[in-house]
């Protein structure tokens, strides 16, 4: 049941007088449920619960924690058809994007539960004393990853469940130890406080700590600005716009305490196709990036919104072959009527930039809300002279940059703003005799992917979802998979410890049976 109220720990709070509601963008009307924006009162509470609950959340055992993750699981699970129906009523989104975006998350936090529960991952190193060495005697020092504190994780807008409330974000830092205070995305706020109620019976039935887990309301960007300075907050997360993380990223920095921001933002995913792809696959390559640029109605943080090739017949015969598939393709509805309205005013500042072509722009009669895909092209002198073309059009839409030879393309990969993804098509031994677009687009992406479509981000260890800045804030660590998990900890040394006091992690007897480095060597042996 939705009662509009913030999640206080396992409190209910609504003390504030600003108001707002959810809004369906399929039938282009508010959602019935009101919804009670926090005030700095009920922040303040929900971080000193936050800070309370640390104290023992820290310590806490990762068997115990994957219990609760795993509850939490079967908790969403629970709500079976009410979040579904939930979310679609507040994104216009498809049932079957619902069931599968909720399987994503219900394997996330499994994942994560499996992960502490075998609990090699604190990295635990030891570096046993030698009091003999010469000329000066070494410590017995051991070192392992602690977690931070209270985090923030701001909801997405466009994956209500997978990036938001029992996310990525939030699962990856309950399982390091870290309370979690969510920030919920006003455009799914009834989905939010559905997935908050399922983590706050887990909590209960797991018997974690009141508060370590809070759920709370906003409207606007006020509360969220609250969140981030409040210096009982120790690291935050976010997914959404540059302009949304960059202001967070820099109220974090501006603190007393400055704390990390670990924000993935804006991409356009540049897509490399070489001259024998073209030759060999021109239609079906057209086909099936059609599909790409307008799946989900294009909102995904990976679609391909820059195509590159060189100047050539099959470029421009893939352009036409582009815009022809393109259109056939029928469109559909975006999020929310400011999603919409974004995409349509980026989209035409994009279309009235001088020397730009536009190939394809859907001209039929659509329903409200629903997004007209487009395509474009430009040369690659006016690309490189012109910034405002690499912005990311949010939604159906991508440019095709029509490149002068092989030393234009690389220049222009090589000055690209920071990518979650790169993409080379190429056939036969096409990749293996240009190296240098290879080596260009890796030092520009976090994710490179041959022959294939960006959009579609695996969950397995193996992914990276993170990429030069401004895709995200730190290009060290990545979004997705059990790895994220490194974005909530620090490195922490003991030196010359009693072995009695140290954490089970890393005691002589090694309790948990972990893999360890132990003098430079990896085994679970014990000392």
């Amino acid at each position: 049941m939705i009662t509009g109220k913030n999640y206080l720990g396992h409190q209910l709070s609504a003390k504030g007088s600003k108001t707002y509601q959810t809004f369906n963008p399929q039938l282009n009307i508010e959602n019935d449920s009101t919804f009670t924006e926090a005030t700095s009162e009920e922040i303040d509470e929900a971080v000193a619960l936050a800070s309370e609950a640390f104290k023992p959340f820290r310590t806490t055992s990762g068997k115990q924690k994957a219990k609760f993750l795993n509850t939490i699981a079967d908790e969403i699970l629970a709500l079976d058809d009410e979040l579904i129906q939930t979310y679609c009523s507040e994104t216009g989104l498809p049932e079957g994007r619902a069931k599968g975006e909720r399987g994503r998350t219900v394997g996330q936090l499994r994942s994560f539960a499996e992960l502490i529960t075998e609990g090699s991952w604190v990295e635990a190193t030891i570096d046993t004393a030698q009091p003999d060495r010469q000329p000066i005697s070494k410590s017995d020092i051991r070192k392992l990853l602690i977690p931070l504190g209270p985090v923030v994780v701001f909801g997405a807008s466009n994956f209500p469940l997978a990036y938001s409330t029992a996310g990525g974000d939030t699962a990856a830092a309950l399982a390091a130890g870290c309370p979690v205070i969510v920030k919920s995305h006003p455009m799914h706020a009834g989905t939010g406080e559905l997935v908050a109620s399922a983590i706050i019976k887990a909590a209960k039935k797991t018997n974690m700590p009141n508060g370590v887990f809070s759920n709370i309301n906003s409207s606007g960007i006020h509360v969220g600005g609250e969140l981030v300075k409040h210096s009982g907050v120790k690291a935050v997360g976010f997914t959404g716009s540059i302009k949304g993380g960059r202001a967070l990223y820099d109220l974090a920095a501006q603190r007393e305490e400055p704390i990390p921001v670990f924000a993935e933002m804006g991409s356009i995913n540049p897509v490399v196709i070489l001259p024998e792809a073209l030759k060999n696959r021109n239609e079906s390559l057209a086909k099936t990036y059609a599909g790409s640029i307008t799946l989900g109605t294009g909102q995904f943080c990976t679609n391909p919104g820059l195509l590159l090739g060189v100047k050539s017949e099959g470029l421009s015969n893939f352009v036409q072959n582009l815009s022809n598939e393109i259109i056939k393709i029928e469109p559909s509805c975006m999020l929310h009527p400011n999603i919409i309205g974004a995409y349509e005013h980026n989209k035409q500042k994009a279309i009235s930039q001088p020397r730009l072509t536009v190939t394809a722009d859907y001209e039929s009669d659509v329903q409200t809300n629903y997004a007209r895909q487009a395509i474009t092209t430009v040369e690659g002198k006016t690309f490189i002279e012109n910034p405002t073309l690499h912005q990311e059009v949010f939604g159906p839409y991508s440019i095709v940059v029509q490149c002068e030879n092989k030393t234009q393309l690389k220049t222009i990969i090589s000055n690209l703003e920071g990518q979650l993804t790169g993409t080379l098509i190429a056939d036969n031994d096409e990749a293996s005799n240009h190296p240098e677009i290879v080596s260009a687009l890796q030092n520009r992406v976090g994710r490179i992917i041959y022959n294939g479509v960006p959009t579609g981000v695996e969950v397995c260890p193996s992914m990276v979802h993170g990429g030069p800045y401004p895709s995200s804030t730190d290009s060290r660590f990545t979004a997705v998979g059990i790895h994220s998990i490194k974005r909530w900890v620090r490195p922490f040394s003991y030196q010359d410890w009693p072995n009695e006091l140290l954490p089970n992690e890393l005691k002589n007897e090694n309790p948990l049976g972990i893999s360890r480095l132990v003098n430079n060597k990896q085994t679970s042996d014990n000392i």
